[in-house]
């Protein structure tokens, strides 16, 4: 691992859908609740907390209506340290909700959104001027629950990746598909248009990749894939994209409240697998998220591409050990001894259940 860099330099921003998260107490169902326990999350919202703790320059731009609610949901993201002057506040629209139960046991988590019609997914983002609005940036997250939401969501992706590629920022795109939002082909189709914008990609599905057959490369690929497997999928990504670095990682459910890891990484022409560790869950939601900021801090800081990949996953081991969206870790030193196991971590061997990355909450 490298000297630590100076990442003072780096002015990273995400853009992305705020919401306000309501979760039972005590892991109740929802139709067992009388009262519901309130915080804020989002995608990309979640990078950019997890990057501001550890020192980054972070920023955050979403859309919420000037009310109470969106001013104590900024509020929330400005006390992590994530700068909010970007936000735009918008008269008479509401807020996007979701509804969390927290899996235990053999009871999975389940989310309910309650997103339609939001601020966020009916604010016409041409009027926006997107060469000012990131100038003076050199880092642009997105993921794809983002073009998910509305046809103004999806403008927003392309304005903002092709003022971004103007710019020459990093760009980082998460594929982030939910289901519940769109349809298997219809993401495909869209997030694979904006691929030749994106340098950095996380998960590998919804994307279309032909193979000379005409059949999707990636269709027989095990959820478990081999080394092997893998690279062979990453070698074709990067030859048609030209990614600079690829992050996959894969999930073990042993139950509803003990999961293992590990992830694959492409970069600089290779394919890295890390360490697998096994741990119990507090709260999954942002676990993704939390990966993908690691990636991005350890790309940040020149790290080994072996450190990289291992800092990745430590950090979404991590973030499971705590309510709410957010990885708030702010000490680089406790992701760095998990991930060189300088603490008792399992590992094991594996016939269980595998979900694939974009199973995740």
């Amino acid at each position: 691992m490298t000297d630590k860099q100076n990442i003072k330099d780096i002015r990273f921003i995400s853009i992305g859908e705020l919401l306000l998260r309501l979760s039972p107490p005590n892991n109740d169902k929802i139709r067992m609740a009388n009262q519901f326990n309130i915080t804020y999350g989002g995608a990309e919202a979640n990078i950019a907390v997890s990057l501001a703790n550890l020192g980054v320059d972070a920023s955050y731009f979403t859309v919420v209506p000037d009310s109470s609610i969106g001013k104590a949901a900024i509020r929330y993201i400005r006390s992590n340290d994530v700068h909010c002057s970007p936000c735009q506040y918008v008269e008479g629209d509401r807020m996007g909700i979701y509804f969390l139960e927290e899996g235990f046991g053999v009871r999975a988590s389940k989310v309910t959104y309650d997103r339609k019609d939001s601020a966020f997914a009916k604010f016409d983002y041409s009027q926006i001027d997107w060469h000012k609005k990131l100038e003076g940036f050199n880092w642009l997250h997105l993921s794809g629950i983002t073009p998910a939401l509305s046809q103004n969501c999806r403008d927003l992706i392309t304005y903002a990746l092709k003022a971004a590629k103007d710019i020459g920022m990093t760009v980082s795109f998460d594929c982030n598909y939910r289901s519940a939002l769109w349809g298997w082909q219809e993401a495909r189709d869209c997030i694979t248009e904006y691929l030749p914008y994106v340098d950095v990609l996380f998960g590998i599905e919804p994307i279309n990749l032909p193979g000379p057959d005409g059949r999707d490369m990636k269709d027989g690929l095990s959820m478990n894939p081999t080394y092997k497997e893998q690279d062979r999928i990453f070698r074709e990504l990067a030859k048609r994209y030209n990614f600079k670095a690829i992050g996959r990682h894969v999930r073990y459910v042993h139950s509803g409240s003990e999961n293992s890891l590990k992830a694959f990484l492409w970069y600089d022409g290779e394919t890295y697998e890390s360490r697998t560790f096994r741990f119990n869950i507090l709260d999954r939601v942002g676990g993704g998220d939390a990966f993908a900021s690691g990636i991005i801090y350890a790309m940040m800081r020149q790290f080994a591409p072996e450190d990289i990949v291992n800092f990745g996953v430590a950090s979404s081991v991590i973030k499971h050990t705590m309510h709410g969206d957010f990885n708030i870790t702010d000490d680089e030193e406790s992701i760095i001894n998990l991930m060189n196991m300088n603490y008792e971590i399992r590992t094991v061997s594996y016939t269980h259940l595998t979900l694939p990355t974009n199973s995740r909450v």
